[in-house]
């Protein structure tokens, strides 16, 4: 039976997730990876950027499926973000609109902005739908992103 999620339980979730991915120490954000993410853990980046769907097209391949999978593959992912993003300090990422959301047991909302650190400004945003195990880790990440 997958671990209900109370308000707080989603509050703290949600703040565990972008330490994650705002974490600039590498072993600590390691650490965070094994905590919140289960070992054999996927993110699937759902709508992969237009150029990369229209090189796909034009080999006339079908539009690529991009995950990541297991602690080591989701550290490298989210390392690579913090890298370009956060790290230059121009960008971070907050919550778009709130805690995450139960959306049904075991299943997770989360919305996301990419602010510019200087004045708010929005960069990006996206929306993440999240499956946990049974003990509140996530199984299955559904990420979609949307630039402005």
């Amino acid at each position: 039976m997958t671990k209900q999620l109370d308000r707080q339980a989603l509050a703290d979730f949600t703040g565990r997730w972008f330490a994650l991915w705002t974490e600039p120490d590498p072993q600590a954000r390691s650490r965070q990876v094994a905590d919140l993410w289960a070992p054999a853990g996927a993110q699937v980046l759902v709508d992969p950027p237009q150029e990369m769907r229209a090189a796909a097209t034009a080999l006339a391949f079908p539009v690529p499926r991009l995950e990541v999978r297991g602690h080591d593959e989701i550290y490298r992912r989210v390392t690579r973000a913090y890298a370009m993003f956060v790290e230059p300090g121009v960008h971070t990422f907050q919550a778009a609109a709130g805690d995450a959301v139960l959306l049904a047991p075991g299943l997770v909302g989360l919305g996301w902005e990419m602010v510019a650190v200087a004045d708010g400004t929005v960069a990006g945003s996206g929306y993440d739908v999240i499956v946990l195990d049974d003990d509140g880790r996530i199984l299955l990440d559904h990420q979609h992103i949307a630039l402005t």
